[in-house]
């Protein structure tokens, strides 16, 4: 059962899908009314769950359910990636390219891909102080806090150079 974002539980489970361009208005338009008929409908085994989603910078997905009484399970998971394909393939955009890596600067959101992260944040196109989109994290309240932070403060650190390498 589709309920507000801001309604769930702090531990709700989230899923986060990064899409591999902004969506267009028109294309935002089907992706919230997907999700919204998806939402009002995801269930486990029958039994509806409390879930919501929020579509942010045009170019993420977020769905999130509360597991505090039903968990959601492999086949409403599963019915979830299915929802979240065909979208992609509807759009014509890839949202399960976990090898791009999204970075914020001056309110615009670029793309790295993984294999040339060392490089950038050596050459300076990426510091540790650039924002970056965790996509790892799993409820609701690290949404809120830990979303969109420094790269420095992420997994990204150890593509990050040591200060002290440099000197050598």
């Amino acid at each position: 059962m589709f309920v507000p974002f801001e309604s769930l539980p702090s531990e709700s489970r989230i899923w986060i899908f990064q899409a591999n361009r902004p969506f267009s208005p028109a294309e935002m338009e089907t992706v919230e009314n997907r999700l919204r008929q998806f939402t009002g409908e995801w269930a486990v085994h029958g039994t509806p769950l409390n879930t919501s989603f929020l579509v942010r910078f045009n170019q993420f997905i977020i769905l999130a359910a509360d597991e505090s009484e039903y968990s959601a399970s492999g086949c409403s998971i599963d019915s979830s990636v299915r929802v979240i394909k065909e979208l992609g393939q509807t759009l014509g955009v890839e949202l399960f390219d976990r090898s791009q890596i999204a970075f914020m600067s001056n309110d615009k959101i670029s793309l790295a891909p993984l294999q040339e992260l060392k490089q950038k944040f050596q050459s300076g196109m990426l510091s540790e102080e650039t924002l970056t989109f965790n996509n790892l994290i799993k409820t609701r309240s690290e949404f809120e806090k830990l979303w969109l932070v420094p790269a420095g403060a992420t997994w990204l650190k150890r593509y990050i150079p040591n200060p002290l390498e440099k000197v050598k």
